[in-house]
């Protein structure tokens, strides 16, 4: 939007082209070097080899016995048996696709937590955006409460003014000064928990107006597609996968297992046994109530994604008609404060004697009012917007 009122008073700043950054190069790089973020990657990495674990096979077994007899002539004998157990192939199927459908869940969180990140970078972003339009606000302020300073100190001298009236600009002066070193103290904050975003380094960030924003769509066309690509619901409907295959896995463990080997006797006076073996593991005992583990935990995933999905589209619900209001009230102000008077034509008139002391103040306390809350209003909206297509980061 072109707001007169706002132009005016920005269009004083001038930016410097080296080192700035828009809130997307600002959210790239801290992709980029976010600690936060690469330490999930690892994690991310770690649980997929994790979960690989449980489809491998059992280690070998190797053991020799020696034993010797308790009276002469019986001599001695070994007994060498190799063995490898496994289980029932279909096991190892059905493991794998299960590993399958874990690591898609895994890259699925490290999605959400990235996009938390980034929504979180993007919110500091929006909240500097507003405090450099309210420090170019209050740096006209405070220059031209220091030029009204000026003016009756010098009127002050010449009979022309009186203290109360001086009193009045130095106490204005005093509060411009006061709310401008507050304003840089906070934008310096944020800029800092920028850099803590970006690894630790530092961004220079001056922008003071915001990326145009997209029409909204309806919600019903909003709800679809924020649901739609929702990582936390994305999230859930894979752990919702991953349980179905759990049962699978479980029932297969109700297969018997296998062990294959080889067995060498060996005795004094070149006496040899040897042979293989053959075992069957029956699972009487070790899978009782697996399954039922299992349904339970599918169960447990379908309710939590109903029920974050709903709760999903009422924050959705909810957000909308927000934005809906917010964006009301800004056209509002926008209408208004174009008609108002700007404050050169305030300065102007006061130092003319056109308007009184208490006029100007009145009008000039109003305007400063609007102009923040019209800021204040902006910065809330485009925080709404960015939650409302939070998906898209």
């Amino acid at each position: 939007m072109k707001q007169f009122i706002v132009i005016t008073l920005l269009a004083s700043t001038v930016l410097s082209a080296s080192g700035q950054h828009s809130i997307d190069g600002v959210l790239r790089s801290i992709e980029a070097n976010n600690k936060e973020l690469q330490a999930n990657k690892q994690l991310t990495a770690s649980k997929k080899l994790e979960v690989k674990l449980d489809n491998n096979l059992a280690d070998p077994s190797v053991s020799y016995v020696h034993q010797y007899g308790n009276r002469e002539g019986m001599g001695m004998q070994g007994e060498l048996v190799a063995s490898q157990s496994f289980d029932f192939p279909t096991v190892y199927a059905q493991r794998s696709k299960l590993i399958k459908s874990q690591a898609v869940g895994f890259d699925r969180q490290g999605a959400e937590f990235r996009q938390q990140i980034l929504l979180q970078a993007k919110e500091v972003c929006l909240d500097l955006v507003l405090l450099n339009q309210q420090k170019a606000l209050l740096d006209q302020r405070r220059e031209n409460a220091e030029q009204l300073a000026a003016l009756y100190a010098t009127r002050l001298e010449s009979g022309d003014a009186n203290i109360l009236e001086t009193n009045k600009i130095n106490l204005e002066l005093l509060n411009a000064k006061t709310e401008a070193r507050m304003n840089e103290s906070a934008r310096i904050a944020k800029l800092q928990e920028l850099a803590t975003l970006n690894g630790g380094i530092a961004i220079e960030f001056n922008d003071t107006t915001y990326a145009p924003v997209e029409d909204i769509l309806s919600f019903e066309e909003l709800c679809q597609e924020a649901v739609t690509s929702n990582p936390q619901l994305l999230t859930l409907k894979s752990e919702q996968v991953t349980a179905r295959r759990q049962i699978s896995v479980n029932k297969s463990k109700g297969l018997p297992g296998f062990e294959l080997g080889y067995r060498l006797n060996t005795a004094s006076g070149g006496e040899r046994f040897n042979g293989f073996l053959v075992g069957v593991s029956i699972p009487l005992f070790s899978n009782r109530n697996n399954v039922k583990q299992a349904k339970a935990q599918a169960l447990y995933t379908d309710l939590q994604l109903e029920s974050t999905t709903t709760a999903i589209e009422s924050e959705l619900h909810q957000l909308y008609n927000q934005s809906v209001a917010l964006r009301t009230s800004m056209d509002e102000y926008n209408t208004v404060l174009k008609s108002q008077n700007s404050l050169a034509l305030l300065n102007k008139a006061i130092q003319t004697g056109q308007i009184s002391m208490i006029e100007y103040f009145v009008d000039i306390t109003t305007l400063y009012q609007s102009m923040q809350n019209y800021m204040q209003l902006q910065n809330e909206y485009q925080k709404v917007m960015s939650q409302l297509y939070k998906y898209k980061l």
